[in-house]
């Protein structure tokens, strides 16, 4: 009997991968040392043998087993490396992530977990699984997800989130989110803090919010687009939702529309969003009080910039100056 089944698909992301064997490979090693059982796991993919992975990474594999009774593994997959909905689309309808998504909903069936991380979770939907789920991905294709599976209520702030049989965590390096979370639910908090020490996993920010660009995130609505330029060019000084509308010649709730299907937010919330981010790069990149940071990004009262920043990093403004985020945008490409 296995705890955990890493399954392995051509092309994932290699980080996610290898994080998943890593910490399981810690975890064995320490179990002893701490008292607890040694966690059984293995790697696994739908044909066996060595699967190319991005970058000309490969991994060793053994082959899935068809049917397999009692199997009360947790699976894992890590991200398949998709990037645009494209990617998405065209993966989805690929035969291997087919065959795939019927294995892992056949293990569910059975009385199985599965985990996905990042655009894995794509293939969660693939198998039917998220419907009526709180769920995450990674952030800038989140709200491809909600589109394509409405039924589903996507948080893209959290970094991880469990409902029941089905776990899903953010961005690729949210992997080891996910794995800390699943070592801790089956194996106590010991044996986390003995992996955690030996892999200098430390002090993880729990949400994916501090990280989100709203730039990215409204790519491919042009209006919403330049709506962000807008908000962030008129800062300190946002207009209303209603002027900002005006200026779009159309009324704030089409506005509103518009921004809730590109970003998953409301247009209050994309305004925070931008504030957020420059209050957040000034923070890092300035000498600049925080009172003299709520002033420059719009907010009248600094004690509501100081909630925010706790609120969403889980750290103070003074601590957030230290943290290892740049508020300067970067690209996605090869993250999910």
């Amino acid at each position: 009997m296995h705890d955990f089944t890493i399954l392995v698909l051509p092309g994932q992301f290699p980080t996610g991968v290898s994080v998943s064997r890593d910490v399981l490979m810690t975890a064995e090693a320490v179990s002893a040392s701490v008292g607890v059982s040694r966690p059984r796991w293995r790697i696994c993919s739908l044909e066996g043998g060595v699967v190319p992975l991005q970058g000309g990474f490969s991994i060793a594999t053994t082959r899935l087993p068809l049917r397999e009774r009692n199997d009360r593994s947790v699976w894992i997959t890590a991200g398949l490396g998709l990037n645009t909905a494209d990617d998405v689309h065209n993966r989805l309808k690929d035969p291997d992530i087919l065959e795939m998504a019927r294995r892992v909903r056949r293990h569910i069936e059975g009385g199985g977990r599965i985990a996905a991380a990042c655009s894995a979770v794509f293939l969660l939907h693939a198998a039917d699984l998220l419907k009526g789920k709180a769920v995450t991905t990674t952030w800038w294709l989140g709200p491809l997800l909600q589109e394509m599976e409405p039924a589903c209520r996507v948080d893209t702030d959290r970094m991880v989130c469990a409902d029941g049989q089905v776990i899903t965590s953010g961005a690729a390096f949210a992997q080891t989110d996910l794995m800390i979370h699943l070592l801790r639910e089956r194996f106590g908090s010991e044996l986390v803090t003995a992996v955690s020490r030996l892999l200098l996993i430390d002090g993880r920010v729990a949400q994916q919010a501090p990280f989100i660009v709203p730039e990215v995130l409204a790519s491919g609505d042009e209006l919403v687009s330049r709506l962000t330029r807008r908000i962030d060019e008129s800062l300190p000084d946002v207009p209303s939702v209603e002027t900002l509308a005006a200026e779009f010649c159309i009324s704030d709730r089409t506005l509103g529309r518009h921004v809730r299907k590109a970003t998953g937010k409301s247009t209050s919330s994309l305004i925070q969003s931008v504030r957020f981010r420059r209050a957040r790069a000034l923070l890092e990149n300035s000498r600049m009080t925080i009172e003299q940071v709520a002033e420059a990004v719009g907010y009248q009262d600094p004690t509501a910039l100081r909630k925010l920043v706790r609120k969403i990093t889980g750290a103070s403004p003074s601590q957030s100056r230290n943290a290892p985020y740049s508020g300067r945008s970067a690209p996605v490409s090869e993250e999910a």
